[in-house]
């Protein structure tokens, strides 16, 4: 079988008297979109800035291409191919496409010792990975702030590819878009799956989910309770295991 990109082996994390995590284990696949689900508090956020290097783990590790790895920093998880995109998306709206992309990572050229930007070398980058995506965005000089939810989100995908991400890590990507709108972001999450990079997806949309997910896992009360396949799973036992009306949750629960 496939070494998983990322493997979570007993990831626990306390802050202070609370346990954020508890003993989760996971293993994250190249070429594949995981979703995480579950409610607020569930964990899900806690364990995603563990994979991306903004929280220690306080017991358990991860594994990258099946080699232990500890991550100090964000920068240090961007520098290993992780890339969070949160639901803020963190665009400078008053810049171009191509300069939210290279924002912090400029293409210079010196010319008597003074830089200069390489605005067209940087230009062709940017169409190659909205191309890439298949964005349907022309204009890689274009305002970010003249763009729709949905174009945002391809400029934060197009930023995180910049960097050559292999773990793309989307949090809530279609709230708050209309349908159209959420279905091209849909469709910029499995263009980055079938481009061989892994893809976590946190959702509170069912459909969302089950329109684009290879599996899911389900957080409750700090601990991974429950991962299925999409195809051998429905909705309704979804919201059980989301809720603890499953059976299964009721008997993990009375053990711990």
């Amino acid at each position: 079988m496939t070494t998983p990109l990322i493997e979570a082996k007993a990831i626990s994390k306390r802050f202070g008297a609370l346990q954020a995590l508890t003993d989760v284990d996971l293993e994250i696949r190249s070429g594949e979109v995981l979703a995480l689900l579950g409610d607020n508090g569930a964990g899900k956020s806690t364990f995603i800035k563990v994979l991306s290097g903004a929280h220690a783990p306080t017991g358990g590790e991860l594994l990258l291409d099946g080699a232990p790895v500890r991550f100090a920093s964000p920068h240090d998880a961007a520098a290993a191919g992780i890339a969070t995109i949160f639901q803020e998306l963190a665009l400078s709206e008053n810049l171009s496409i191509a300069d939210n992309v290279f924002l912090g990572r400029e293409l210079t050229r010196r010319v008597l010792g003074v830089p200069f930007l390489r605005r067209r070398a940087m230009k062709r980058r940017v169409e190659a990975l909205l191309e890439e995506l298949d964005a349907h965005i022309s204009d890689p000089e274009a305002p970010v702030g003249s763009l729709s939810g949905g174009q945002r989100q391809a400029v934060a995908i197009c930023r995180a590819l910049n960097l050559n991400a292999r773990l793309v890590i989307m949090d809530e990507p279609t709230a708050a878009l209309a349908v159209a709108e959420t279905r091209k972001v849909l469709q910029l999450v499995r263009r980055l799956a079938e481009g061989g990079r892994g893809v976590v997806l946190i959702s509170h949309n069912m459909h969302d989910v089950f329109e684009v997910a290879d599996r899911i896992a389900v957080f409750r009360r700090g601990r991974k309770i429950a991962e299925l396949r999409r195809t051998e799973t429905d909705p309704e036992e979804v919201v059980a295991f989301i809720t603890g009306a499953h059976p299964d949750v009721r008997a993990l629960e009375t053990r711990h």
